[in-house]
């Protein structure tokens, strides 16, 4: 009989890379108080094209994530927060907000289809 080992050690190789329009999705279904870690490390130096932290593609990519979960904050509909674990080790959360009915049919859509 086989023995396998379940323990993660980086749960972050076994779960694919967040989305704009996952973000979006998930924001659309999330309710208030909810909260989702958008990308972990340090986010200004990973997106900063000089300093090339990571391949082209994915700080793109990161760099799109961030700029949604900001202009999702502007829009009153969630808070970002972060959580220091370290030296350049933070956890860069989205929190839902409560929205009106109006602005959530209206607003969430639009911003799913731009992140599309």
């Amino acid at each position: 009989m086989a023995i396998m080992d379940t323990s993660i050690t980086d749960i972050r190789a076994v779960v694919a890379p967040l989305t704009e329009a996952s973000l979006c999705t998930w924001l659309g279904a999330a309710a208030p108080g909810d909260s989702i870690t958008y990308h972990r490390g340090a986010l200004a130096r990973q997106v900063c094209p000089q300093l090339q932290c990571l391949p082209e593609p994915e700080r793109t990519a990161l760099q799109r994530l961030a700029a949604r979960a900001w202009k999702l904050a502007e829009l009153g509909l969630a808070d970002i927060v972060q959580r220091r674990h370290g030296y350049e080790d933070y956890d860069y959360i989205l929190v839902a907000r409560r929205r009106p009915r109006r602005a959530s049919s209206a607003i969430l859509p639009m911003q799913l289809a731009e992140a599309a």
